[in-house]
């Protein structure tokens, strides 16, 4: 009888620490809203239990009743943007609480590895451009929000983060700490939009593809499972678990995405892996008709790769572009010469804003924000030179002489650099002719590992690196 009686007293004490009313992050303080859409709201409490919650904008009271686990869950009618501050009364499970300082606007999930997680202030011996003076002039409260999920694994998917920095304002203090590259895109759609900027952001440096795949999917691939001690960044699965996975269904516009170091080499199948990421995140969200765009950046340019880097950034471009509301940014002309051995460049900001021009041409129907890269499409043998026929250029490229990355060869495989090329308005194509190459078999550009290249549409995005043999 005395064990029964101390097993019940244990049980009622688990009860009720595990019933206590709360928030799920990142449900809390300071939380940014979508706006106009059916928003989720989520927390704790005993099983079983009705939990009602109220909305300040509108005065509407939504209920819910906790699930098995104690996890209530609402999707509240949200209004359109405004700086305006709000509260969201929680009550239920005998008690009451406040969800204090919420704002509606534009929401974001920003993932990847260091480069998305490369913060305002930099890394060690590695800066963002323009750092310091973006932390003396800010002036970014209640426009810019992050809520940054600290790194961390689990064997298990975890319904709650275990360790997270909750809602920052970019203010002076609160920007050091923001990725970079989110911070700069956050930055160019408030201004833009003039509406409040949420990102939910968990990059983890170092990791690999599968490291954000559950790990069932990886079992049909047949990929290793175990734990990984040294390299723990290349971990499978168990930062989707620990990191993506509490934040699935937080509801949010769309996804940015800066990945791909951990995994070059692997183009043979990153394609395959990195589209079942994206359609498997957006099934995660509830997102059946694939209407949340999926934004990539090119991995950075860098001489360590070992050779792999053209065939990586080409199957990045396939992937973007064979998934439903895909694209790419391209990132091989932000690196300065001496950045060679340097894989976080410095420039942050130029990532941020392209990743920005994607998603106001596209989401917010900013038509004449200019959004795409110029792309090679074929090349061909003309007049003794070389046709390279190039997508998005309505206007024209940036520059005829100083071209860098600009390569031809003939049939001895040595290539010259080009640094002069005519772009023909009538045909949309770069002429490309060197004297020391009278018979060209191959053209290339920005094609290896650090090969920065300098050519620009009008409109100033970067010709994508292209190589082609020519018959």
């Amino acid at each position: 009888m005395k064990r029964i009686i101390i097993a019940a007293a244990l049980l009622l004490a688990s009860l009720s620490a595990f019933g206590k009313l709360s928030v799920k992050e990142p449900c809390s303080d300071g939380m940014v809203l979508q706006q106009n859409t059916q928003a989720a709201v989520w927390g704790h409490a005993t099983p079983g239990m009705v939990v009602k919650v109220k909305t300040g904008w509108d005065g509407e009271t939504y209920q819910a009743v906790t699930d098995f686990k104690g996890v209530w869950k609402v999707n509240v009618a949200t209004p359109k943007a405004s700086y305006e501050k709000y509260e969201i009364t929680v009550k239920g499970d005998g008690g009451t609480l406040t969800i204090k300082n919420v704002l509606i606007g534009e929401v974001w999930i920003a993932s990847g590895q260091s480069n998305m997680e490369m913060p305002v202030r930099g890394y060690f011996n590695c800066p963002v451009e323009g750092s310091s003076e973006i932390i003396a002039n800010i002036k970014l409260k209640d426009k810019v929000r992050m809520f940054s999920v600290s790194q961390d694994q689990s064997d298990e998917p975890l319904d709650d983060v275990r360790k997270a920095s909750g809602w920052v304002d970019a203010t002076m203090g609160g920007v050091l700490w923001m990725s970079a590259t989110a911070f700069f895109f956050a930055r160019q759609l408030n201004s833009t939009l003039d509406v409040p900027v949420g990102i939910v952001a968990f990059p983890y440096g170092g990791t690999r593809v599968e490291s954000w795949l559950p790990k069932e999917i990886l079992e049909e691939y047949g990929e290793p499972l175990e734990r990984i001690e040294q390299n723990h960044y290349h971990n499978p699965f168990r930062m989707y678990n620990a990191m993506q996975h509490p934040m699935q269904g937080y509801t949010a516009k769309g996804f940015i995405w800066y990945q791909g170091c951990s995994n070059v080499g692997h183009d043979d199948v990153f394609v395959e892996r990195m589209s079942r990421l994206i359609e498997r995140w957006r099934e995660d969200w509830g997102d059946t008709n694939a209407s949340m765009p999926f934004y990539q950046c090119e991995i950075a340019p860098y001489r360590g790769y070992g050779g792999s880097a053209p065939a990586f950034r080409k199957a990045q471009h396939e992937c973007a572009a064979s998934v439903p509301n895909g694209a790419i940014v391209v990132t091989n002309d932000l690196a300065y010469p001496y950045e060679f051995d340097q894989i976080h460049p410095c420039q942050k900001k130029q990532v941020g804003e392209r990743l920005a021009y994607l998603a106001l041409n596209r989401d917010y129907w900013h038509s004449a924000i200019a959004c795409y890269s110029p792309e090679a499409t074929e090349a061909r043998i003309k007049d003794g030179g070389i046709c390279v026929y190039l997508s998005n250029t309505p206007n024209g490229l940036d520059r005829w002489n100083g071209i860098e990355g600009l390569e031809i060869c003939g049939e001895d495989g040595v290539f010259y650099p080009v640094s002069f090329a005519a772009f023909h308005w009538d045909g949309n194509f770069l002429y490309v002719q060197d004297d020391n190459v009278p018979n060209p078999v191959e053209v290339r550009y920005g094609w290896g590992d650090f090969v920065p290249g300098n050519l620009h549409s009008v409109e100033g995005l970067p010709v994508s690196p292209f190589d082609f043999k020519l018959q």
